[in-house]
Order: C-alpha cells, then sequence, then structure tokens
C-alpha cells in the first residue's frame, strides 16, 4: 500500500484535429496504468473516487474530460461521431508509455470496444467494461437522454439542480453540495446554471443514430483478444441478463461480475466494490505477467 501522497496533475492535450482534451493523472510514477474512460454526459470526475483509492494501491491513473464534455473544448458546428471519440481514446492510449488496462462506463466502454476489437487490437492490456454491452436496453438509453434534456435552459440556483439530481437518482442518499456541483455545471452570461457538456451533443448521429452501431460494436467484441472484465449493475436498466448473456457468447473469454446493489451508474453507487474488484482483475493480469515471463 502506498503511504506517501499521491501526486496529482492535470494537463492539456491536442486532438488529432486540433480539439483540447482535459487529461488528469494521479500517481504518476504508478504501474500498471488504468485509463479511465466516461460515460455520454459525464466527466472525469466520475472516477474521483476509484482513481484515488486504485492510485493509493500503487496505479497510475489516468482519467480525461471527453470532447465536449467538462473541461475539454467543445467542437465547432456541433458535429459529434464516434470515429472522433475513438481517435482520441486511441491518442491517449498511445501516449502512455506501457500498454494501458481500459475502465470504460457505458460510452467510454463501447469505444473501447471498438477501438480493441477493430480498429487497434494492440491498443490497451486489457479492458474492464462498465455496465455495457453491445447491445443495450433502449429504455434505459432513453430514461438517461430524458434527464440530460429536461433543462435546456439550466437551472437557477445549486439547490434546484441538487433538487433535480435527487430526483433522477432516488436511491442515493443525501444530496450533493455546491462543493460537489460546481464541476458538473457552468455559469452562463444569463446567471444561469448549465451542464458541464456541449447541448449539441443532443442533436447529432452519436445520439440519433446510436443504435445502427449495434452490430458493428458487436463484430468488434467477437474480436476482441485481451483479457476483459465485464462489470454490471444489478439495478441497471441499460444492460440486462440477455444482453449480458449475448455478449458472454461474443467474448467466451470474457470474465463478467454483477455488483447487486448498483445500477448504470456502477462506480457512484457501489464505488468500494467497483474499485476492488479492478484491483483483484489487475493483480491478476501482473501475476499472470510475471509467469509468463518467467517460462519465456
Amino acid at each position: 500500500m502506498v503511504t506517501t501522497p499521491i501526486e496529482e496533475t492535470v494537463t492539456r492535450m491536442a486532438s488529432i484535429d486540433g480539439l483540447e482534451l482535459s487529461v488528469e493523472v494521479r500517481h504518476p510514477s504508478g504501474t500498471p496504468t488504468l485509463l479511465f474512460a466516461h460515460g455520454f454526459g459525464q466527466t472525469r470526475g466520475a472516477w474521483r473516487g476509484a482513481s484515488a483509492a486504485l492510485a493509493e494501491q500503487g496505479y497510475r491513473c489516468v482519467s480525461f474530460d471527453a470532447r465536449g464534455h467538462g473541461e475539454s473544448s467543445w467542437l465547432p458546428g456541433g458535429e459529434y461521431h464516434m470515429e472522433q471519440f475513438v481517435g482520441d481514446l486511441r491518442l491517449l492510449a498511445h501516449a502512455e508509455l506501457r500498454k494501458p488496462i481500459l475502465v470504460g462506463a457505458s460510452m467510454g466502454g463501447l469505444l473501447g470496444l471498438m477501438l480493441a476489437g477493430e480498429i487497434d487490437p494492440q491498443a490497451f492490456r486489457a479492458l474492464v467494461l462498465v455496465d455495457i454491452t453491445p447491445r443495450w436496453e433502449t429504455a434505459g438509453v432513453e430514461r438517461i437522454l430524458a434527464f440530460m434534456q429536461a433543462h435546456p435552459d439550466g437551472f437557477a440556483s445549486y439547490a434546484e439542480a441538487a433538487e433535480e439530481i435527487a430526483r433522477y437518482l432516488p436511491h442515493r442518499a443525501g444530496r450533493k453540495s455546491e462543493d460537489q456541483l460546481r464541476p458538473l455545471l457552468r455559469e452562463g452570461s444569463d446567471g444561469r446554471l448549465r451542464w458541464h457538456w456541449d447541448p449539441a451533443l443532443l442533436g447529432g448521429q452519436l445520439i440519433h443514430e446510436s443504435e445502427r452501431y449495434q452490430p458493428r460494436l458487436m463484430a468488434a467484441a467477437a474480436k476482441v483478444r485481451v483479457p476483459l472484465l465485464l462489470l454490471s449493475g444489478g439495478r441497471s436498466d441499460v444492460v440486462s441478463r440477455d444482453t449480458v448473456d449475448e455478449f458472454l457468447k461474443l467474448v467466451p473469454h470474457a470474465e463478467h461480475v454483477e455488483l447487486p446493489r448498483a445500477t448504470h451508474m456502477v462506480a457512484g453507487d457501489a464505488n468500494d466494490a467497483f474499485t476492488r474488484e479492478i484491483a483483484r482483475f489487475v493483480g491478476e493480469l501482473s501475476r499472470t505477467d510475471r509467469s509468463d515471463a518467467l517460462t519465456a
């Protein structure tokens, strides 16, 4: 267990089309590297608890805001599509000295599948998919999008935003404080508080044509050869027993662990169990690597 303070840095990285991505690194000298990719409408802040805990265990933890999210740049014109996000993830993966282990939630996991199974099989040492499969439950995704679309004019106060989040996540105890909400909201020139993502994300092909990607994602999943852990929430409405079973047939070497008390927001609902499973999985990878080196 690391006992010294964990160094944390935030930098900007230019994407291949010139957009700047906000990248956070915890425990820069740690090993192996965990590269965290958040879900649609989230930011790297979704990983704060997990990356802090795992950095303390000795891992280098890299998280970033996807384009159009958080502190990363917004795309002029708002024409977002999946290949841009995959390209950004590939850039971040190859920026590491050693192949990272991807921890991808929802959209982040789908990007990892496409990269590892179709575009660049050498990008990652392993994959951890967080409550996502190549085919998902439409009703669950529609609930997420309805929340994102509900307040186009924003909120008059942090308390109003906290109330809306509490309605969306009724299983969570307590409400978010102003300090917790400040990274999630931007204050406009009109004084209203709006979510941290580009509204154009909701109007483009990334969302309205997302289901057409499912056959491509399923084909990519079937070609993944690196170790893979699927962590699902037992109370998720985005993945189901059917979609998990279908995925495990596509990727028979994958391991599946269900966290029974978690919804789609696995890391936020069950962070201790979530980080335990990642540490276990990565530890087993490390032991396999050492064994392979000894017998080579």
